[in-house]
C-alpha cells in the first residue's frame, strides 16, 4: 500500500508543475509529445545513467579516500550533481535539433521537464526509503515536493535556457552558452545539497532556492514577452503586404487570440498557429545559414500560403 501511495504523491505533483510551465508558454507551446518524452527521459533514462555514472565515480575516488563521512560528502557535494546534471541535459542535445526547439522559453519547457521527471522517480525513490515513520515521511515528502524537485527542474531549465538562446547564434556562442548553462545547472545542484546538508545552513538552502526559482519565473517571463514582441514585429511585414488583416495584428499577440470572435471560429486555431509559426520562422531564416537558411526559407513561403488560402476560403 505504501508503494501505491508514495507513487501517486511521487507522480500527481510533478505532472501538475510539468502542466503550469507548458500552459504558461502562450505563444508558441511545443508539442505535448515531446514535452512528455523529455519527461520520461529524466524519469528513466537519466536516472539510469546517474546511476551507474555515479556508482563508477565514487569508486575512482574512493581510490583517494577512505573515510566513510568524507566518502558521503563527496557522493553529496561532487558527484551527485556533477553525474546527474551532466546525465539528465544530455537528453537536450537530442531535442534541441527538434524544429520546435527554438528559442529561450522552449529550452525551458523541455529542460524543467526533464528535471522534474528527475525528481518525481527520485522522491519515489526516498517515499519507499523513509516509509518507517510517518512524521519522517511526511517531512521528506513536504521538502522533495516543494524544494528538491522543483530543484532538478529549475537546474535543467537553466541548461535547457541557455541552449534555446545560443540555438541560432555561432558555433563558438553554442560552446560558451552550453557550458554556461551546465556549469550553472550543476552550481545551483551544488549549492542546494551543501546548505541542507547542515542543520546551521537549512534555511539558507531554502532561501537560495526560492530565490532561484523567484529568478527563474522573471527569466521565463521575459521570455514570454519577447515571443510577444517577436510575433508583433515579424507579423508587421506581413499586414503591410496585405497577407494578414492589420486588425489582426495586435491580436495574434495576446490573449485575445485565444477568444472567439474576432475571425471565424472554424479557422481561429489553425490561423493563429499557422501565424505565430509564420513569425518564428521568419526570425529563424534570418538567423540561419546554409541549408537551414534554405529550409526556413521554404517554411516561411509555406505558411505565407497556407495563411492565404485559409483567409481566402472565409
Amino acid at each position: 500500500m505504501i508503494i501505491i501511495v508514495s507513487a501517486v504523491i511521487a507522480i500527481v505533483p510533478m505532472l501538475i508543475y510539468l502542466f503550469l510551465i507548458w500552459q504558461f508558454d502562450r505563444y508558441d507551446r511545443e508539442p505535448i509529445s515531446l514535452v512528455l518524452l523529455n519527461y520520461f527521459w529524466g524519469a528513466v533514462g537519466a536516472v539510469f545513467l546517474a546511476y551507474i555514472g555515479a556508482n563508477y565515480l565514487l569508486k575512482f575516488i574512493s581510490i583517494f579516500i577512505d573515510n566513510p563521512q568524507t566518502m558521503a560528502y563527496a557522493q553529496s557535494f561532487f558527484t551527485a550533481p556533477l553525474v546527474e546534471e551532466i546525465t539528465k541535459g544530455a537528453f537536450l542535445f537530442f531535442t534541441i535539433k527538434n524544429l520546435k526547439f527554438d528559442n529561450l522559453t522552449d529550452g525551458i519547457v523541455y529542460g524543467g521537464a526533464i528535471g522534474l521527471g528527475f525528481g518525481m522517480t527520485e522522491n519515489f525513490l526516498y517515499f519507499i526509503a523513509y516509509s518507517n515513520s510517518l512524521s519522517q515521511w511526511l517531512i521528506i515528502i513536504l521538502i522533495r515536493t516543494l524544494f528538491s524537485a522543483v530543484m532538478h527542474g529549475v537546474a535543467t531549465a537553466t541548461l535547457g535556457a541557455m541552449l534555446g538562446y545560443s540555438k541560432f547564434r555561432p558555433g563558438k556562442s553554442k560552446v560558451f552558452y552550453g557550458l554556461l548553462g551546465l556549469f550553472s545547472a550543476i552550481f545551483i545542484h551544488f549549492a542546494w545539497n551543501i546548505t541542507i546538508s547542515f542543520e546551521s545552513t537549512a534555511i539558507l538552502g531554502l532561501l537560495f532556492l526560492i530565490f532561484t526559482v523567484a529568478i527563474f519565473i522573471v527569466i521565463f517571463s521575459i521570455s514570454i514577452n519577447r515571443e510577444k514582441k517577436i510575433i508583433f514585429t515579424e507579423l508587421k511585414g506581413e499586414t503591410e503586404s496585405g497577407l494578414i488583416p492589420e486588425a489582426h495584428l495586435n491580436i495574434l499577440n495576446s490573449v485575445r487570440r485565444s477568444k472567439k470572435g474576432w475571425i471565424d471560429e472554424n479557422i481561429r486555431k489553425s490561423y493563429t498557429k499557422a501565424a505565430t509559426t509564420l513569425a518564428f520562422r521568419k526570425l529563424q531564416y534570418k538567423n540561419s545559414i546554409g541549408n537551414s537558411k534554405i529550409f526556413y526559407e521554404n517554411e516561411v513561403e509555406h505558411y505565407r500560403n497556407f495563411i492565404k488560402n485559409l483567409l481566402k476560403k472565409n
